[in-house]
C-alpha cells in the first residue's frame, strides 16, 4: 500500500523516515486560514485535515497523511513570522514562560479518516535582549511556526519540554507510528 506524506517540511520528511523508508512526500498547495471558532489547540488538526483531503483527492489509492504544527502562547497561535519586528515579538512573549506546541496529523484512504493531536509543554528560559537579537538575526526562525526551531539554534533557548520532542520539530514520530500501524490495519479488514 503506497504512502503519501503530504508536506513540503524537509524536517518532516526525515522524521518520517524513521517510521518507514517508503513513502512519498508530496507539496500541497492549501488554503491555511484557520476559519473563527475553531479554538486554537484543535487548528492544527483542522489544517492536518485541510492537507490530508487536497493529497487524498490527487492519490486516492495511497494512505495519505497529514500534518500541521502550531505553537500557541496565551491561547493564540504564533504562526511563522513575518518579520524581524514580530520575530522579536515573539521571542519576548515565550521568554521564560511555557507555551504549547501542538501537531495535529490527519491519516486518509478513501472515505476512511483518522486524525489526532499531539501537544508537547516548551518552556523557554528567560532570554537577554542581546540573545534575541542574536537569535532572529539569523536566517533560522522565519519559516518555522513560532518563529524558533528546536532542532537548530533554538535549542538554545530553550529550558525545558514536557512531551515528545519529536512533536516540536514537526512530527510525533511514536504515536504517528501507532496510530498508523493501527489505520492500516483497519482499512485492510
Amino acid at each position: 500500500m503506497d504512502i503519501i506524506l503530504a508536506s513540503a517540511s524537509p524536517r518532516r520528511r526525515e522524521l518520517m523516515k524513521l517510521i518507514t523508508e517508503d513513502f512519498t512526500a508530496v507539496s500541497v498547495d492549501a488554503d491555511e486560514t484557520v476559519p473563527e471558532g475553531i479554538p486554537p489547540m484543535l487548528a492544527s488538526e483542522y489544517l492536518a485535515t485541510i492537507k490530508a483531503l487536497g493529497a487524498s483527492l490527487k492519490n486516492p489509492d495511497a494512505v495519505v497523511i497529514g500534518c500541521d504544527t502550531t505553537v500557541i502562547a496565551d491561547g493564540e497561535i504564533l504562526g511563522k513570522p513575518a518579520d524581524t519586528e514580530q520575530c522579536r515579538g515573539f521571542m519576548k512573549l515565550l521568554s521564560g514562560r511555557t507555551h504549547q506546541v501542538v501537531t495535529g496529523v490527519t491519516l486518509m484512504y478513501g472515505s476512511s479518516t483518522s486524525s489526532f493531536s499531539e501537544t508537547t509543554d516548551v518552556t523557554f528560559r528567560k532570554l537577554t535582549a542581546d540573545e534575541i537579537e542574536a537569535y532572529i538575526s539569523s536566517d533560522e526562525p522565519y519559516d518555522k511556526a513560532g518563529g524558533y526551531g528546536i532542532q537548530g539554534r533554538g535549542a538554545l533557548l530553550v529550558e525545558k519540554i514536557n512531551g515528545d520532542y519529536f512533536n516540536v520539530v514537526g512530527l510525533p514520530v511514536s504515536r504517528l507510528n501507532q496510530e498508523l500501524n493501527n489505520f492500516i490495519s483497519s482499512i485492510k479488514e
